[in-house]
């Protein structure tokens, strides 16, 4: 992708969970256009050594913070820093989430306030704190990672699909209020995507092909697809576009029809109706 065509030279992006399986792509296809990227980081150690590398490979400015999004005063002191270095912040992306797997009939109440404090509180305040700034420079934007789960529950997965659809709403309500002063908000919401996380859901033949055949693309998507749509986000050239929840999914949410059994296979029972209905043309029956 042109680094002329997104315009992205210079730009202050802060990402939060920043060596994520997602986080870590996200900040590399930014230091690829230019931008000057801020990753924040609860592991302090990888975060500083990825920023080094990154900053070593392509040649641009990188801040490496090692903080817990859901300390108010880490978060404060994140932004400070921000600021004292590069003067403004011209995009967040929060890609900073757990996932557990937990019936909710077994679900300890610490567990499920540590899952919103992650998923949903810590996008709040991160996004609260730095959206101060944007509002003040009259401009920035915002990305947000949520899931196509936070449409579709995700079964047995504890919290998860609940903060994520309470961050669908944070976006819009902050598109909706600070949108007058040209701030942005929009999510991302992939599914079946193959991250270091993931990749032994993968590791079963039968596992990786049933989930293929719930997409319309009939592939499993991976991290640069999820960068790819944050850093069109990102940008001057989806300027319109807020308060949105862009699915990068391969199609899986217009696949139900498809996942419904007909007598010896969808396509199969279609071709079977077709050629009975040429055959009775040809008969001169109809």
């Amino acid at each position: 992708m042109s680094d002329t065509w997104l315009e992205l030279k210079n730009k202050v992006v802060v990402v939060t969970g920043a060596v994520g399986g997602m986080g870590r792509v996200i900040c590399q296809e930014f230091a690829k256009q230019q931008a000057k990227v801020v990753m924040l980081d609860l592991d302090v150690e990888a975060v500083e050594a990825y920023a080094k590398e990154v900053a070593d490979e392509y040649k641009v400015e990188t801040l490496a913070l090692g903080i817990d999004t859901t300390d108010e005063s880490a978060v404060d002191k994140a932004v400070t820093q921000v600021i004292e270095k590069f003067g403004r912040v011209d995009t967040l992306v929060n890609t900073a989430a757990m996932l557990r797997g937990c019936p909710l009939e077994d679900l300890p109440l610490e567990e499920w306030r540590q899952t919103v404090d992650i998923n949903l509180t810590g996008y709040f305040l991160v996004s609260q704190r730095f959206g101060r700034v944007m509002i003040e420079q009259k401009s920035g934007n915002m990305v947000h990672v949520s899931t196509i789960a936070s449409i579709f529950p995700e079964t047995y997965s504890a919290a998860y699909s609940s903060t994520k659809a309470g961050v669908n709403m944070l976006s819009r309500q902050i598109a909706a209020e600070w949108g007058q002063f040209g701030v942005r908000s929009n999510c991302v919401l992939p599914c079946l995507v193959k991250t270091p996380l993931s990749a032994s859901f993968y590791a079963d033949p039968e596992v990786e092909s049933g989930r293929k055949a719930l997409t319309a693309n009939k592939r499993i998507g991976n991290t640069m697809d999820i960068a790819n749509a944050v850093l069109y986000l990102s940008s001057d050239r989806s300027d319109y576009t807020n308060g949105h929840e862009l699915r990068v999914e391969g199609g899986f949410g217009i696949m139900m029809g498809d996942q419904i059994p007909k007598p010896g296979g969808r396509r199969e029972f279609a071709e079977k109706q077709h050629n009975d209905y040429l055959a009775k043309i040809n008969e001169n029956k109809l």
